[in-house]
């Protein structure tokens, strides 16, 4: 294929944001062919930067992230906290403890709360209820999001009524037989993605997403991946660089690339131009300006970390997890200067998502 043809395609993206599987694996092998890191990448970047600009302009979203527990009862093959790992240390933090976090990110200009645990049976539906209320009375202008995984429909709407506002749920893959390869069998794609339309026809802000290079992916995959998220049409998607766990079976592994995950983020900017794209802390772990290289690539939100200091290192769903820094709550000033000096500006409101 004559590479002119790619630029092309970018070109129409911007103007008429549709998938088309043939255009998408046109690019991916062109883009491929340069390693991810060549002129034509460079082309793909600009173009993902011009189409969020009408819509967010250089604002960047802010959301406060509380790692509130670490047990699981899933055992996914690749995450550090799956039910098997006995090495981990386990911690649950109280409510008290989440309304001292939440009060330390508003009073540092968070208007986003994101509540993020494993699958951890002693937090019923009337506890995390609970605690959405009581964040809710204390701080009604802010947005609260849950990140606890697969629940009853009846939990998502109750959630939901409690004021819960967005939720996100990582599809992980659109195949079903890859997600077959990264899940013990008790794990149901069909119920993953249930969910995720449960979730919408509820009214949530919703969240999917997916790693870059995870162990068995193919470039298949990830152009499945993009057509699902095109046509579910997700409020966010979280996408990072797939990295390995010591105590996983796939501790062995190596970790995705960090060029193609910012590839596939300026591709899901052109095809779903309105979407709250972060740019992850696994992307932050694995190149040191991985954040402003996500920003540069069409994300346009970064969620610090307000958890408490002493546990953030026990929150371990891969190697190497960046705990101090722009990620965090104590690096907010620092971060913030850091996008004023490229061109970005933090913003203290909600964020809600366009779509």
């Amino acid at each position: 294929m004559n590479k002119t043809k790619s630029y092309k395609i970018i070109d129409e993206l911007v103007v008429n944001p549709s998938f088309n599987e043939g255009d998408i694996q046109s690019i991916l092998e062109d883009l491929r062919n340069e390693n991810y890191t060549g002129p034509l990448s460079e082309y793909l970047f600009a173009a993902a930067r011009f189409v969020r600009e009408p819509h967010y302009g250089h604002k960047v979203f802010l959301r406060g992230l509380i790692e509130f527990t670490n047990y699981c009862k899933n055992d996914c093959y690749y995450c550090g906290i799956r039910r098997s790992n006995s090495k981990a240390t386990h911690y649950r933090l109280s409510l008290e403890d989440i309304l001292l976090c939440c009060k330390i990110g508003y009073n540092n200009g968070l208007r986003t709360f994101v509540l993020q645990g494993g699958e951890d049976m002693y937090f019923t539906t009337s506890r995390v209820v609970d605690i959405v209320s009581a964040i809710k009375k204390n701080y009604p202008d802010c947005a609260i999001t849950l990140s606890i995984g697969e629940k009853d429909l009846a939990d998502y709407k109750a959630y939901f009524k409690a004021g819960a506002d967005r939720f996100l749920l990582r599809h992980e893959t659109a195949d079903y037989s890859h997600y077959a390869k990264l899940h013990p069998a008790e794990m149901s794609f069909a119920h993953r993605m249930q969910c995720l339309q449960e979730l919408k026809d509820i009214g949530f802000q919703v969240g999917a997403g997916m790693m870059i290079g995870s162990p068995y992916q193919t470039m298949n995959n990830l152009i499945t991946d993009l057509k699902f998220l095109s046509s579910f049409k997700p409020h966010m998607i979280g996408m990072g660089p797939f990295i390995p766990h010591n105590q996983t079976p796939f501790k062995d592994r190596l970790a995705g690339s960090v060029p193609l995950t910012l590839v596939i983020l300026s591709l899901v900017r052109l095809l779903l131009p309105k979407v709250l794209l972060p740019a992850t802390t696994a992307l932050a772990t694995l190149s040191e300006n991985g954040t402003i290289k996500g920003l540069e690539a069409g994300a346009n939100v970064i969620m610090p970390n307000i958890s408490p200091i002493d546990i953030r290192n026990l929150y371990t769903l891969y190697n190497n997890k960046k705990i101090t820094g722009g990620e965090s709550l104590e690096g907010i000033n620092k971060l913030k200067d850091m996008l004023n000096a490229h061109g970005y500006q933090a913003v203290a409101t909600r964020g809600d998502s366009l779509i």
